[in-house]
């Protein structure tokens, strides 16, 4: 709760040293007690003033909506909660370093008998900050060097630079957040970037130049984001081994899209949950504002999790999508979804399902991927309490399929096309959850329903990342 400081209201009941009264000498009977603690927690109080000491370049006015509920408070035990409340949306803005509260008696001219005034001790930011770290994405890692320059405009504003140096992916960006005054989840972003990555398994090489800005803001329960990007695409093959197919696909590209994200999210924690659900829903349109790739684009993600019996844990989890090309051009191999890994359908390679030419993988326009899994703790619980809680047994199965679909025939001959060759599997194993930043995944895998082209990891597969089927 972080340190909160009050002291006592006069003449609220005390006890103790300073009155010269000892201890044992008093009377503390079962009803003396319950109507001093009546007196402390219902007495009415007013709130007359709140104060902000430490400001440097931070503007008040956007102070005054964080703080705003704190004048709302009845009682003594009110007020302490709502400067919590306060305190909290203050550390969220991302502009201080520490936040504490003192509550005191009122004082002044104007002071009531039972006034308190409010003050919150706040240290800045330091103007410009550093950071070094690593990331952890789907079955790669990366190392990220930040400068951010925190308040840059005094109301909540930062202005970010990163570069990012991985295993298959090297970026660098700018970006420019601004949230509104009062409602910290309804912010808007800029950003210009570069990004490079590598695909060895389509054997292409892709590099994105371009620029991107954001609405987010929630809406009941989901919170929704709205995106338009423009980016200048340049592929390129990756090895001179590279299939006709992906040198076909060479060149530059111009993609304009908008693009809406929908998040209902209840887990207790995203990276290995043990109740709640998520529903995800993305869509995307490419065309319409420039450029020279059209498409439709949707995709969703779905999760249930349910707490079973000796801690054990349930998920259940399912994938799909679908991209429609507008206009007589194709897809665009950069646009397609991919399947497979250990992060998807485990005991098949990375993305090695569906479409492929010469040993190179090309996506598809539509897939479907489920999995149910049972997490439980480790036989016997060896460090139960400590390091071993963050080990959890892996049984799983998995399915899915990926492929092209001809869009001139109707939905019952697409949906028989989803439900022709599914590949699936079933396995065990061991996971590491590393806080809040990413699990491991060490299992032994089954492959079934393998096709022709598939390429399979029979046996003992090892994955890292965030989002997992």
């Amino acid at each position: 709760m972080g340190t909160v400081h009050a002291r006592s209201l006069d003449p609220l009941p005390m006890q103790g040293p300073e009155l010269g009264v000892q201890a044992d000498d008093m009377d503390l009977g079962e009803p003396e007690r319950e109507e001093k603690q009546e007196v402390l927690e219902n007495k009415d109080v007013v709130v007359q003033h709140v104060h902000i000491d430490g400001l440097g370049r931070t503007k008040e006015d956007i102070l005054t909506y964080e703080i705003a509920d704190v004048f709302h408070a009845k009682n003594l035990i009110d007020v302490m909660k709502k400067s919590h409340e306060a305190r909290q949306k203050l550390l969220r803005l991302g502009i201080f370093r520490h936040v504490e509260v003192v509550i005191d008696t009122a004082e002044g001219a104007d002071a009531l008998p039972n006034g308190l005034d409010v003050t919150f001790e706040v240290k800045e930011l330091r103007r410009m900050t550093g950071s070094y770290n690593t990331m952890v994405g789907n079955n790669e890692g990366s190392m990220v060097l930040g400068i951010k320059l925190p308040n840059v405009l005094g109301r909540a504003e930062k202005l970010t630079f990163q570069f990012s140096y991985g295993t298959k992916e090297t970026s660098y960006g700018l970006s420019f957040f601004k949230p509104q005054p009062g409602h910290f989840e309804r912010n808007f972003s800029l950003n210009l970037y570069k990004v490079t990555g590598q695909f060895p398994w389509s054997s292409l090489r892709e590099t994105d130049r371009g620029v991107s800005a954001e609405i987010s803001f929630p809406i009941w329960r989901t919170s929704h984001t709205l995106k338009w990007e423009g980016v200048w695409r340049e592929l390129g093959c990756l090895a001179r081994t590279a299939s006709f197919a992906v040198r076909e696909e060479s060149g530059h590209s111009l993609k304009s899209s908008l693009a809406h994200a929908m998040v209902i999210d209840t887990r207790n924690s995203t990276i290995l949950p043990r109740k709640g659900a998520l529903l995800k829903i993305n869509q995307e349109l490419a065309g319409y504002t420039g450029g020279d790739v059209s498409f439709l684009k949707e995709d969703f993600e779905i999760q249930l999790n349910k707490t079973l019996f000796w801690d054990s844990v349930l998920s259940t989890s399912l994938w799909g999508g679908m991209l429609l090309p507008l206009g007589e051009k194709a897809s665009s191999i950069a646009d397609r979804f991919y399947l497979g890994g250990p992060t998807s359908v485990r005991g098949f390679s990375m993305y090695s399902i569906g479409p492929q030419s010469e040993g190179d993988y090309l996506g598809g326009e539509a897939y479907w991927a489920g999995g149910v899994h049972l997490y439980t703790p480790l036989p016997f619980r060896p460090g139960r309490g400590g390091f071993g809680d963050l080990f959890r047994t892996h049984f799983f199965l998995n399915a899915g399929n990926l492929c092209n679909l001809n869009y001139g025939e109707g939905p019952r001959a697409h949906l028989s096309k989803l439900a022709e060759c599914i590949r699936w599997s079933y396995g065990a194993g061991i996971v590491l959850r590393l806080g809040n930043i990413a699990r491991l995944e060490l299992n032994y895998c089954i492959p079934m329903g393998v096709q022709s082209g598939d390429r399979i990891c029979d046996g003992v597969q090892f994955g890292a990342g965030i989002r997992f089927l």
